[in-house]
């Protein structure tokens, strides 16, 4: 569908030197939001997330996530008529948005001070692990590194020492995206009222560490933290997987006394089990819950994963189904609310899902997965580079 009406971040021009995860989900935001987003890649080689793997017709599926939308300029920072280049576009931007190593941007003079000076209005982002100041300022931090600093990983898994398990997705890197992103739009925000740009300092470990809280608090001044207790709810019992017969799994949640009377009375249809003393409490159940959960396990050994659904909606419980990749990509939800485009890539049309918190006054800006290098051309030409002056960047190097 054509877009007609503005999108939030109409000509508004993000210029990222980005990698990976965190500032790569910044930026795809703010393009989802109609910025134009300038993707900064090593030539020859680009973003190093390129080459995670191959799963998407050739293309990597972290990058395919993170990229839509963006136009990719191949430029070598390490040469000087690249610092030239790079001056120019920052001069036409309104953010800057960078997670290279620590210390790196501002050793190439882009410190948002250095900046500041020559581009007053100028937002600049920086995502970093750990944060500036600080014994672990120059550490470096990846996804699961933060998990494990921010104390994610000892609270999920099964309950032996040895059963901690990260996140099957870059939690930290997201969280940390995330806050840079909502944190660039503050600023534009700010901006717009002072006339003047600002610095946003995003660390990962301070991203999931905000993500903490519930355990944080629980473990307040030297109290247990929560048990690490696999799918099943550290402190809330029932709440977590069961078997069904057949082979396959329910997920189930009950929140208070009212919906453990119906579970009880509807779904393993023994009323008199919710006044059990055992039971009769979040804190009994959950003290109690292998006993409880071997009832359970019971009482839906003969019925298929349909029937124990069917059983929990009429008790309005809390439930859902276990679903692999492949039942998200096909999740009924998500075709009945009309939740899949289509994108262009260098492998061709691939499927992506618009962006979640949908605005009925526009569509948000879904574009193509940029080929490396694949708009150099055109952003020199708009720069006043003749061709005979890019075929020499390009001999060179630069480009």
């Amino acid at each position: 569908m054509t877009q007609t009406n503005p999108r939030p971040l109409d000509g508004i021009t993000v210029v990222s030197l980005e990698h990976a995860i965190a500032a790569p989900f910044c930026t795809r935001q703010l393009a989802d939001m109609g910025a134009r987003v300038i993707k900064i890649e090593r030539p020859g080689s680009g973003d190093f997330a390129r080459g995670y793997d191959q799963r998407v017709d050739g293309l990597a599926s972290h990058f395919v996530w993170t990229n839509r939308s963006k136009e990719s300029l191949t430029l070598d920072l390490k040469q000087d008529e690249a610092g030239g280049i790079l001056e120019s576009l920052l001069g036409q931007a309104d953010v800057l948005v960078q997670n290279l190593a620590p210390g790196a941007a501002a050793r190439m003079g882009l410190s948002f001070e250095a900046l500041h000076e020559r581009f007053p209005k100028l937002i600049v982002c920086d995502i970093s692990g750990y944060g500036e100041g600080g014994p672990y300022e120059k550490k470096k931090a990846y996804d699961l590194l933060i998990q494990s600093e921010g104390g994610f990983l000892s609270v999920t898994g099964g309950p032996d020492e040895d059963e901690m398990a990260k996140a099957g997705c870059s939690i930290a890197d997201i969280a940390a995206g995330m806050y840079a992103y909502t944190g660039v739009l503050s600023a534009l925000l700010l901006r717009g009222k002072t006339g003047v740009g600002s610095r946003i300092d995003v660390s990962m470990l301070e991203s999931l560490a905000e993500w903490m809280g519930y355990p944080m608090y629980y473990a307040y001044n030297g109290a247990p933290p929560p048990p690490r207790a696999g799918a099943s709810h550290s402190t809330i019992y029932p709440y977590g997987p069961f078997p069904t017969g057949g082979g396959n799994t329910v997920m189930l949640g009950l929140q208070n006394e009212r919906e453990w009377a119906l579970f009880c009375e509807k779904v393993l249809l023994d009323p008199a089990l919710a006044t059990d003393e055992r039971f009769s409490a979040n804190f009994k159940r959950s003290e109690n819950r292998e006993v409880l959960r071997q009832i359970i396990v019971d009482g839906f050994a003969a019925l298929s994963v349909d029937e124990v659904v069917a059983r929990l909606e009429d008790a309005q419980i809390a439930n859902a189904r276990v679903n692999d990749m492949q039942g998200v990509w096909n999740h009924p939800q998500l075709k009945a609310r009309d939740g899949w485009r289509e994108v262009d890539s260098p492998a061709g049309k691939l499927p992506s899902l618009l962006p979640p918190g949908r605005n009925a006054a526009f569509t948000p800006r879904m574009d193509a997965v940029p080929a490396l290098g694949q708009h150099t051309a055109s952003i020199l030409a708009e720069l006043g580079f003749s061709s005979e002056d890019q075929a020499r960047l390009a001999t060179t190097g630069v480009v």
